[in-house]
């Protein structure tokens, strides 16, 4: 009764707070291994190289540190690996048990490069591998990476390493702080059964002037100095009402981060699953670092540098060394993955609320969509869906026939969305409750006991995703033989799993329960959302072999972007909270999760008219694009507010459907290369030292510039057009609304009433687009496509389009059309690097083309070896082809004639 009453107070808190209670959270101060390790002052570190241990091979290194302030050894090993990256990674050379190494993680195909050994007499190791070298400095201890001859990444330059090794309470070692073997944290006691164990290292980048990485958080896209305030932390925790411009924790934790300047960029990727806090130093202290006496022009202030602190395991660091933005940022999704190409419908429109019901609520509000004229994919269900919070079950009262309301959702052409959260009910009556338990499929407590806490059932407790055998029966549950009160096409939402935990220290599991393994949870606690998805993505695939999976999750750790799509939590309706949506979509993106958005409109509190529409407005250009709010709200379906407000969302809503092609074609390309969809400007104008801190607007690919309103009663904005050699430089820009032609660099006033959202199509770019808009986009399918060709300042332009059937692994077997396009001297003509292998009865509907000098008369299409002439007609500041009727899958040559 006192558990449940616990669960009840939790839960009236979590719907109706009105601010983050700090208490419930740890700072470093708190923290005793953040506390001791940010003492060490720069220099503390006592680590030595022994150079006489050297061993060889092909790919990698190794050779014993040691630890001068305690003769304890280590094996450092370095690796090369393929397309500039480098591995370090540092463990105990005779620890009394191992310690913990992530797994489940990097790519099976990170591939190794040779290692030349060329130089390993006196006080330096030089080591290099391509275009790059590595110095290893013997003592003190300091490895410096060269790409082409330019120093990029320098690991220990402030010799602020630091490695706890493990050792036994009756060993007597000195200890440095009064909670190393046992913590309280409230009323929480963390037994520490192993003692302190932390790891620290640091990481300068002499050639940049800003750093930025390491979601998530609900800060600026650039990272901010930690001098004299708390460091960032990665522990993946529910924080509900979070704060912003905050260090605190949030749901996801993906620890890389990148430096760039104007020269170059590089990065690093602590491959650790530990808490983790990260301390930052921008580049405005004036001073000498000890990293410099290897540059030729040392620079006048320090390089902005990171230290990574973790509560254990071992250090295993990969460097990324560019050169540029985009180069590090594919040489992170070469090891960790790239988002599989999402079904279509995915990138449309998704409606949910905490939450609908009833079957009749559902269908509904599905119907005034239609009524409405507002096109929709997806409805989603939260919670109450179930029968008293028992997953994989229905509440058949308020549902009566899931099957039947699934059906009228997909004849509709529509799709459904149910939560799964990883706590499970008590419940002898259960089904999964009573096998996890026969089974031992439960995590364990401290005592070796199934582990109990409580969330939305009361007393639940938590499969342990790490097992193998576990992850395969939560994976056996979801094809529609065992759910079967499901159908094939009905897709999963994963929440609650950093894990949330009601009566848990910091409202999550205790780091002294026991894992797959006899691992401490204190060593894998960041992954335990990212073990239930890849569960999630085992079960749907066993559902449905050929049907691509769609999962949103909320916690997060590097390499999920596999399996699932993130969003940004428990947001707020607010201002603030709309511009802090694309700041943390930015550093996910760069990340490595591309499908990213947040709940529009804000999850908590009710939004007045004007925000929703903003919010609408930037929610159509970001590639997640679901509304959302909790169940203690006012009811905010768009019919629901003023006609006004009810018309803008329509025109927002419609916009995105309009751009379908767009956002698929960019998803297929970052599969392929593994770069971002959403990207600051820095990743194209890495020269243009005003855009780095630039977050209020964003790329899409290389084709759009998006810069939202999101200030309340604005008139006008000022969009940064920026430079590509970081002077006056530039591209030229069209608004894609009417075609308006910008051709300069530097800040430029744009007047908005509340219709517009300043978006840009970058001359040179070909977009392609749908304009015969329809109720769902599965219905847009066949439909005909329009190209919107911009020119850049010497009259050309190029774009692509990829096709296939939208939904199946099919493209992976070579069933899809991927199309060039080309616009030079006066004409368009397509190309397919492999000949097309799938139909499609699409035709190209119209062509738009912007940036001519004059207008032409007529054009000529020429294909299958006949030619026909068109008409061309003035279109705002533009002309459009219309009726080249031509099947896109076709070759064909569009010339224009004067």
């Amino acid at each position: 009764m006192r558990l449940k009453l616990i669960v009840l107070i939790l839960f009236t808190l979590y719907q109706c707070g009105s601010g983050v209670d700090k208490s419930t959270f740890k700072t470093c101060s708190q923290s005793s291994f953040c506390r001791r390790t940010r003492k060490d002052l720069p220099g503390s570190s006592k680590f030595a190289v022994l150079p006489e241990t050297l061993k060889t091979s092909d790919n990698f290194v190794e050779l014993d540190l040691i630890n001068k302030a305690n003769d304890h050894l280590f094996i450092l090993k370095l690796e090369a690996l393929e397309d500039n990256k480098f591995r370090v990674q540092i463990d105990e050379k005779n620890p009394l048990k191992p310690r913990h190494r992530v797994t489940d993680v990097l790519q099976d195909s990170v591939k190794s490069g040779n290692i030349n050994v060329d130089t390993q007499d006196g006080p330096e190791i030089v080591f290099s591998w391509g275009e790059n070298k590595a110095v290893l400095t013997n003592e003190p201890f300091r490895i410096d990476f060269y790409q082409k001859d330019v120093l990029s990444v320098s690991v220990n330059a402030k010799r602020l390493m630091r490695f706890e090794h493990i050792r036994r309470k009756s060993d007597g070692e000195p200890t440095e702080d009064p909670e190393e073997w046992e913590e309280m944290f409230g009323e929480f006691l963390d037994s520490k059964p192993n003692g302190p164990e932390a790891i620290a290292l640091d990481f300068s980048f002499p050639q940049a002037d800003v750093l930025f990485g390491i979601p998530q958080h609900a800060e600026t896209f650039v990272l901010k100095s930690t001098e004299g305030d708390d460091p960032y932390r990665l522990y993946n925790l529910d924080v509900a009402y979070y704060e912003l411009e905050s260090k605190m924790s949030l749901y996801g934790a993906v620890p890389v981060i990148y430096g760039h300047g104007a020269e170059r960029s590089a990065g690093v990727f602590w491959h650790n699953a530990a808490e983790t806090w990260v301390d930052i130093w921008d580049s405005n202290k004036k001073g000498v670092s000890s990293v410099l006496d290897l540059l030729t022009e040392p620079r006048a202030s320090e390089p902005p540098a990171a230290r990574f602190i973790s509560e254990s395991g071992i250090v295993d660091a990969f460097i990324l060394l560019g050169p540029t933005p985009l180069d590090a940022f594919k040489q992170y999704t070469d090891l960790t993955g790239s988002a599989n190409l999402p079904q279509l419908f995915t990138l449309a429109y998704h409606q949910c609320r905490w939450n609908y019901d009833n079957s009749s609520d559902v269908m509904d509000v599905a119907a005034n969509y239609d009524n409405y004229d507002i096109p929709l994919d997806t409805m989603w269900l939260d919670i109450e869906y179930t029968d008293e919070k028992k997953y994989f079950t229905w509440d058949l009262q308020n549902f009566p026939d899931p099957l039947a309301m699934i059906k009228n959702l997909t004849d509709s052409n529509r799709h459904l969305t149910i939560i799964i959260d990883p706590h499970y009910k008590r419940d002898d009556s259960y089904f999964f409750h009573r096998e996890c338990e026969k089974m031992g499929y439960y995590t364990k407590n401290v005592t070796n006991k199934d582990y109990e806490g409580s969330c939305w059932p009361g007393p639940a407790s938590y499969p342990d995703f790490f097992n193998p055998t576990v992850r395969s029966y939560y994976a056996q549950q979801f094809p529609v033989d065992k759910f079967k009160t499901t159908t094939k096409d009905v897709m999963i939402w994963n929440d609650m799993n950093e894990p949330s935990v009601f009566n848990g220290p910091e409202k999550t599991m205790p780091k002294d329960n026991i894992h797959y393994g006899g691992w401490e949870h204190r060593d894998v606690h960041n992954m335990f959302g990212h073990m239930q998805v890849m569960g999630t993505f085992q079960g749907m695939i066993e559902r449905d072999p050929n049907q691509r999976p769609f999962i949103l999750t909320r916690s997060h750790f590097a390499g999920s972007q596999k399996y699932a799509i993130v969003w940004m939590g428990d947001n707020t309706a607010a201002w603030g909270h709309l511009k802090n949506s694309i700041k943390m979509c930015l550093s996910e993106a760069v990340a490595g999760f591309s499908f990213c958005g947040s709940d529009v409109g804000g999850f908590f509190d009710n939004p007045e008219p004007e925000l929703v529409e903003r919010w609408y407005q930037t929610g159509t250009y970001t590639p997640f694009f679901r509304a959302h709010a909790n169940q203690d709200t006012k009811r905010r379906e768009p019919w629901l507010f003023p006609e006004k407000t009810r018309l803008v969302i329509r025109d927002a809503v419609r916009k995105r459907y309009s751009y379908l092609p767009m956002w698929y074609t960019m998803f297929y390309e970052h599969e392929k290369y593994g770069l971002p969809v959403m990207r600051p400007l820095l990743a194209h104008y890495p020269k243009d030292k005003e855009s780095y801190r630039i977050d209020t607007q964003f790329m899409l690919h290389d084709l759009l510039l998006i810069c939202p309103v999101m200030d309340e009663g604005a008139t006008k904005i000022e969009v940064y057009f920026p430079s590509k050699d970081g002077q006056k430089d530039g591209d030229v820009w069209f608004d894609t609304d009417n075609f308006q032609k910008y051709d300069k660099v530097g800040y430029e006033t744009i007047q908005v009433d509340y219709k517009k959202t300043p978006a840009y199509q970058r001359g040179g770019t070909i977009i392609p687009k749908k304009e015969n808009i329809r109720r769902t986009s599965t219905l847009m399918k066949d439909d005909p496509y329009t190209l919107v060709v911009c020119l850049d300042k010497n009259g050309s332009s190029k774009g692509t389009l990829y096709i296939d059937d939208e939904k199946s692994y099919e493209y992976r077997k070579g069933k899809y059309i991927y199309e060039q396009f080309e616009f030079k001297d006066n004409a368009l003509k397509n190309s397919f690097a492999t000949t097309p292998d799938y139909d499609t009865p699409s035709t190209l509907e119209r062509v738009i083309i912007a940036g001519l000098e004059k207008t032409p008369k007529s054009a000529t299409i020429e294909y299958d070896g006949k030619s026909q002439e068109l008409k061309v007609v003035s279109h705002e500041q533009a002309v459009a082809i219309e009726n080249p009727g031509v099947n896109i899958a076709k070759e064909f040559v569009i010339k224009l004639n004067y």
